[in-house]
């Protein structure tokens, strides 16, 4: 049963940073491309950062490209992503995901119905 749990998130002011990580079970972690998205009251969700099977690639959301860094530490079953320069935009729950369909693939999947395994989120909110 491959499981997938978000933790890190919480309360802050804007410019702060929070670290978000995604403990991964179930599942080879390193075969398979890990991301995270988020999803704001009463929007869609949509991603926010990709790291590929090896770490070798990374692909970020223009709305967080030079503030949020997203690693994968393959030996503890962990994803990671450091957020700096926190907006009240920011403010979502952020969820990870793991792609079983492109596991040991090089192609990067952004799309919500490219990943098959989903964690329940962890809320982060920034206040102005």
């Amino acid at each position: 049963q491959v499981r997938l749990v978000e933790s890190g998130g919480g309360l802050v002011q804007a410019g702060d940073s929070l670290r978000l990580s995604c403990a991964a079970s179930g599942l080879t972690f390193r075969n398979y491309p890990i991301a995270w998205f988020r999803q704001a009251p009463g929007k869609e969700r949509e991603f926010v950062a990709l790291s590929n099977w090896i770490g070798s690639s990374r692909n970020y959301a223009d709305s967080v490209k030079g503030r949020f860094t997203i690693s994968r530490d393959n030996a503890k079953n962990t994803l990671y992503l450091q957020m700096n320069i926190l907006k009240p935009d920011d403010t979502a729950v952020y969820y990870c995901a793991a792609s079983f369909r492109y596991a040991s693939s090089s192609y990067q999947p952004t799309r919500i119905y490219e990943y098959d395994y989903w964690g329940q989120g962890t809320q982060v909110s920034v206040s102005s």
